[in-house]
């Protein structure tokens, strides 16, 4: 009897401990999945904004979360300088594409010659270095002296903003590819064309890519800084309206559009990336 007693007790502990393990497992998910961290990282970093407004950590002008929320559905219907918070998104991300279009159809070919070619790197690469280094906020005065208050002074920021990073990765994506890799194409009896096109393009395709990514993030920056001056549309107007009305909550709500379609913008980059060039190898988790 007391062996059976015994016996019961041991299964019962076991199915305790199993159900105990379970419940530990379920709690620990989210530290094991990646999605899951994404989350917990969103939902602490709210957390903590929310605490710094709610006892003036930062001083009295930080809206809480759900403050920056309402103000964003508050502008989905109300018109700023005639125009809802789509149309004011839409004529920032116009912009920003425009101008990062004109820089990447320049920059990345001209990057792709100076690697391939030493007189066109030596003629381009000195004056590149020298207006490399200025950023692009201190051409908003010439750009507004040159093409005026209207549409292309903007673009022209957003372009000569995005110019550097698209440069920089498509010359270093093909100055930096491996020479075994050429070597290899010579045994195959692949000409100075062949080389170029099938082995130097396709090995520079992921550093081009990373230029990209970074230049497209620049342009939201530069966007912002070119419609704080004159715009009468754009998030940068947003921003600067809210500032001047002094409500942060409408600040914020700028800030936080911009972030949310910049990053849309990045994963849409990326996933393009992938179908682009599978070859790309990646570093494990």
């Amino acid at each position: 009897m007391n062996h059976e007693h015994a016996a019961v007790l041991s299964t019962d502990t076991v199915k305790g401990n199993d159900r105990i393990r379970r419940a530990l497992d379920a709690l620990a998910w989210p530290l094991k999945n990646r999605y899951g961290l994404y989350v917990l990282s969103i939902v602490l970093f709210l957390l903590v904004w929310d605490l710094c407004a709610l006892y003036d950590i930062l001083g009295k002008f930080l809206p809480r979360p759900h403050t920056v929320i309402e103000q964003i559905w508050v502008l989905m219907f109300k018109k700023l300088a005639s125009k809802t918070l789509f149309q004011h998104l839409w004529a920032s991300l116009s912009r920003v594409l425009i101008g990062w279009a004109i820089a990447v159809a320049i920059a990345v070919p001209l990057g792709v010659f100076m690697g391939l070619n030493r007189y066109v790197n030596a003629i381009v690469k000195p004056v590149f270095d020298l207006l490399k280094p200025m950023p692009p906020i201190s051409w908003i005065s010439l750009s507004i002296l040159w093409f005026g208050m209207g549409e292309t002074s903007k673009i022209f920021i957003i372009a000569i903003g995005s110019f550097v990073p698209c440069i920089l990765n498509a010359y270093n994506g093909i100055r930096l590819i491996d020479p075994a890799l050429y070597d290899a194409a010579r045994m195959l009896g692949a000409n100075r064309r062949q080389q170029i096109l099938e082995v130097g393009f396709f090995a520079s395709v992921p550093a081009i890519f990373a230029g990209l990514q970074i230049s497209l993030s620049i342009a939201w920056t530069c966007v912002l800084a070119a419609e704080l001056v004159g715009a009468r549309s754009g998030m940068g107007f947003i921003v600067i309206l809210g500032m001047n009305l002094c409500k942060p909550p409408m600040i914020i709500a700028g800030m936080a559009v911009i972030a949310l379609t910049a990053w849309g913008l990045s994963v849409l980059m990326t996933y393009l990336e992938k179908l682009i060039c599978p070859w790309k190898r990646e570093m494990p988790n």
